[in-house]
């Protein structure tokens, strides 16, 4: 289950990726962070923005309109 959770319905790119990076920024190394976000370019744009930042995305799932993505902070 994650620790925290981070819903980004609504937010554009890229606030939204700033806003769970700056998130993950205050979470323990290991760590986990459920992300709610709009369909589209929201959930085009932030898995790899935070891959790219070192942070592992390690579920994605479908929520009607929604996509509900769990990262891991980076060690």
């Amino acid at each position: 289950m994650p620790a925290e959770k981070l819903d980004l319905s609504g937010v554009p790119c890229p606030a939204n990726a700033a806003r769970a990076l700056m998130r993950l920024e205050g979470m323990d190394a290991g760590a986990a962070l459920e992300i709610t976000l709009d369909d589209g370019e929201p959930v085009t744009n932030l898995p790899p923005a935070l891959e790219q930042e070192g942070h592992t995305i390690t579920a994605r799932r479908r929520e009607g309109a929604k996509w509900v993505i769990t990262a891991r902070k980076s060690q």
